[in-house]
């Protein structure tokens, strides 16, 4: 038997309507496969949840926020299965636990390391369809948790993977991954196939389709993802191996953040140990750091330290690196009008000429690049925020992606 798994966001099970319609697609896909339906809450549910928690306490149980927070998807698979049986299929609701989806790691962030297949597999052989919570599981104290927000793209391809399924359907809001945020930009295109790598570096640098830890777990365990609309039959986009791929294009996509802050030290004294005595103490509370430059003295006993962190993290990062006492700087500068812009494609590993590109563009339209990053395969600028319409459409415009 053929498995397929579709996994619907909270979106395309926003509404008694939507649901309706996910139910007429799942109906579609169940007379050639087997069928193994993923839920998301239905759009505003957790966050709702959430709000309840923060009315009980600041420091809520992480182990019962993980079994408040996992009955959104509770609700919305109870819903879609009773739609189904409303239409005359064999259809009912697989709590994570039931199955069971054994998780790994701490509340609130676990990960899905075992999935038992006998009942679910029972049950597809009789023909049902089965409706399974996304975003949780199990731990070995036989307690629910949780896998992150937008986890339930990880359960669909952790599904996909241990049932060895064709492929694995993401239904969303969007029609696809395009080469920018088409709210951004009108003239964006819908990429029609695109690398587990490229994807990747998309999602962490700002693209929201999919969470960065999903992508990673389809790329270890070689699933293929298609990102579809729920709301029509248009074609999406397949994310898959990299030399299954024909592109003639250099750049794939081009990507902007709308959280990050800039920290810049002053005067640090240059010595060994240092940076690790400033980035440790922010590793121990969760802070993550991204671009790091670092500018020495002529004279070689100062140097100027400039990285960037989540905005949101800014206040902690000021009282951390204010009270640690291993380290003496003249200055410290915070800045939040800043965001990343990122260009990301495969294409440029064989491609001279691509970094200069992108500078000379930006050159053209006066935007300054204060902080620079690289990998194989992205090249990301940190530039005032006023500035990222204005190097999005100038970027998009010089790799020809509108084309």
């Amino acid at each position: 038997m053929k498995i397929i798994v579709l996994k619907f966001g909270g979106t395309s099970v926003g509404t008694i309507e939507r649901i309706k319609k996910v139910s007429k697609i799942i109906s579609k896909f169940n007379k050639k496969y087997g069928v193994i339906v993923v839920s998301s809450a239905m759009s505003g549910v957790t966050n709702n949840l959430i709000n309840l928690s923060k009315k009980i306490s600041k420091n809520f149980s992480v182990s019962e926020y993980d079994v408040l927070v996992s009955s959104g998807e509770q609700m919305s698979c109870a819903l879609i299965a009773a739609e189904l049986i409303n239409k005359g299929f064999n259809s009912r609701s697989w709590m994570s636990w039931q199955i069971p989806i054994n998780t790994e790691g701490k509340h609130k962030f676990s990960r899905i390391n075992k999935i038992n297949k006998t009942q679910i597999l029972s049950y597809l052989k009789k023909g049902g369809i089965p409706i399974i919570t996304g975003f949780q599981g199990i731990n070995n104290k036989n307690r629910i948790t949780t896998i992150g927000r937008g986890g339930s793209d990880a359960s669909a391809i952790m599904l996909a993977k241990f049932f060895n399924a064709e492929k694995c359907i993401i239904f969303t809001d969007v029609d696809g991954v395009y080469s920018t945020d088409p709210n951004k930009l009108r003239s964006a295109k819908k990429i029609k196939v695109i690398s587990y790598e490229e994807m990747l570096e998309m999602a962490s640098l700002g693209a929201k389709v999919m969470q960065p830890h999903s992508i990673q777990d389809a790329r270890l365990n070689r699933v293929n993802i298609e990102v579809r609309s729920s709301f029509n039959d248009k074609k999406g986009t397949l994310i898959t191996k990299r030399n299954k791929i024909i592109n003639n294009k250099i750049i794939t996509g081009i990507t902007s953040t709308t959280n990050d802050a800039k920290v810049t030290l002053l005067g640090v004294r240059d010595k060994p140990g240092i940076a690790a005595s400033i980035f440790k103490p922010l590793s121990e509370n969760s802070i993550n750091v991204d671009m790091v430059v670092q500018n020495i003295s002529a004279n070689g006993k100062q140097t100027d330290l400039t990285f960037t962190i989540k905005s949101e993290d800014l206040n902690k990062t000021k009282k951390i690196i204010s009270q640690n006492n291993k380290i003496h700087f003249r200055d410290l500068i915070f800045d939040k009008n800043v965001s990343k812009v990122s260009i990301i494609g495969v294409g440029m590993v064989t491609t001279p000429g691509v970094t200069f590109r992108m500078f000379q563009s930006l050159a053209k339209q006066k935007i300054n690049i204060q902080v620079i990053s690289t990998s194989e395969i992205k090249i990301s600028v940190l530039i005032n925020k006023k500035n990222v319409q204005k190097a999005i459409l100038s970027l998009h415009k010089e790799f020809k992606l509108n084309i």
